[in-house]
Parts: structure tokens; C-alpha cells; sequence
């Protein structure tokens, strides 16, 4: 997740980085999701748990503004998945997690898979590029902020490296991809030493170590592609990638005019 683009002051950030661990890690224990899924509500109740948690820190109009920009993304992939018939539920969210959706059934191979990822990054980027319009149509900079932190959101999810959607996306090119992913990764953390980088290094891990164990029959079955299927893939990939880091170094200018 993207670093927020100014610090709100409340009580948990007085606490610093100890305050943000402790969310952190709080939220990796399935607990929280269980405790907020209340009913056929839980969308809207962890919606609000989040946007409560990151006005803390952002304030509410960029807390609500971020936790929609969330639910755009979500929803990209909940779309792409019911396009190809697969039931998907609402999106539940997680403080400092993000969010995510559940699947009532698997992909049926490698390229529906990363069409299902691809959704999420795609309408994500959109709504980005719809915060964008805004700022220039209004001149307010809370929506160039906003827009930036979209297009730094989406870009990051493109990261080649499963769970993320980019590591599910060159799945289908070579899963050996993920292999450079997880090197990019590890300098990434290097130069953060963020705990959500060191997350998905250990869940990008397992995910290599554990395809490397499937039966050689069943991988090839999973990523059985037509060349042209992966080239489309491919390209839809570096387009998105040129467009989301496009956008947010666009964003730059406008908002160090009104830093001047």
C-alpha cells in the first residue's frame, strides 16, 4: 500500500511506527475479518472501520476519498470474474491491509486468472485518472493528492509478484517471471523496510515454492495459453504500467505549483 501523501495527527500517531505495526499486525489475523463481517452489511462496516482508522492519520475527506479509490480497484476485479462467470462477493476491507474479495471458485487457467487481475489495476486507474479530471476542472489540489495516491496504489499492485495482481498477470507469460519479482521485491524492502513489502516477500515465497511443487501435468494443463493470448497479456501489461506511472509523475507538476 502507498504511503499517505501528508500525516494527520491523532492519537494512535503518537505512537509513530510502533502505532502503525501494531495495526499492521492486528490486521493480519483473519480475527478482524471475522469480528466485521456483520450480516450481509460487511462491506459498508469495514468501509467505515476504514475510513475511521485513515482519517486518523489523512483526515476524513482524503480517508473517504482513498478507501472509494480502494473499492473501485475491488470492484474491477469483481467485474472481470463475473464477466467470465464466476461469482465473486462484495469487497471487505482491512485497515492498513487494503482490501480484497473472495471467489466462490477458481480461475480455470492462467489466462482467466490474469484477466481477474488485470480488472482491478485497470478500473483502479481509471477512477485515478477520474480524481485527475476533477482537479482540473475544480483547481483543487485534494484531487491531484488523490489522484497521484490512485496511480501510486494501481502502479504498486503491478509490482511482478504474486499475491499481487502483476505477479498474477505475468503468471501467464512464465511463471518464471515471478522469480525477478520476488528479487525486485527484496530491493524494495531494502530501500523501505516496509512491513507490508516484507509481507508479500514471504507470501510471494510461498507462492513460488508451492507451484514448484504442483504435479508437472497439472501446470501445464493451468498455463496451457495460446503465444497470442500471452502476447496480448504482456502488452496489456506494459500499457497499464506506462499509463499508471505516467499519471502520477503527471501529478507532480500541477501540485508543486500550488506547493510554490
Amino acid at each position: 500500500m502507498p504511503p499517505p501523501p501528508a500525516a494527520k495527527k491523532g492519537w494512535l500517531s503518537k505512537f509513530g511506527p510502533i502505532g502503525l505495526l501494531l495495526f499492521f499486525l492486528f490486521g493480519k489475523f483473519k480475527y478482524l475479518a471475522v469480528i466485521l463481517q456483520v450480516g450481509k452489511f460487511k462491506t459498508f462496516i469495514t468501509m467505515l472501520v476504514s475510513i475511521w482508522a485513515y482519517a486518523m492519520f489523512w483526515g476524513w475527506p482524503f480517508a473517504v476519498g482513498f478507501v472509494a479509490l480502494l473499492f473501485i480497484h475491488e470492484m474491477g476485479h469483481v467485474v472481470a470474474l463475473r464477466m467470465m462467470g464466476i461469482k465473486a462477493s462484495a469487497p471487505m476491507f482491512i485497515p492498513f491491509m487494503g482490501a480484497f474479495i473472495g471467489m466462490k471458485q477458481m480461475p480455470k487457467d492462467a489466462y482467466a486468472e490474469a484477466l481477474m487481475a488485470y480488472g482491478g489495476p485497470l478500473l483502479g486507474t481509471l477512477g485515478a485518472i477520474g480524481c485527475a479530471g476533477a482537479g482540473v476542472v475544480t483547481g483543487n489540489p485534494f484531487w491531484y493528492a488523490l489522484a497521484t495516491t490512485g496511480f501510486l496504489l494501481n502502479l504498486f499492485n503491478l509490482l511482478p509478484i504474486s499475491p499481487l495482481d502483476g505477479g498474477r498477470i505475468i503468471g501467464v507469460i512464465s511463471p518464471k517471471l515471478w522469480i525477478l519479482g520476488l528479487i525486485g521485491a527484496v530491493g524494495l524492502f531494502y530501500l523501505t523496510w516496509s512491513p507490508i513489502i516484507a509481507l508479500i516477500i514471504i507470501m510471494g515465497s510461498v507462492q513460488i515454492y508451492g507451484a514448484s511443487k504442483r504435479p508437472a501435468a497439472e501446470k501445464a494443463r493451468y498455463y496451457a495459453v495460446s503465444p497470442g493470448k500471452r502476447i496480448g497479456m504482456g502488452l496489456a501489461f506494459l500499457a497499464l504500467l506506462a499509463v499508471t506511472s505516467f499519471g502520477m509523475l503527471a501529478m507532480q507538476v500541477p501540485l508543486d505549483k500550488f506547493q510554490q
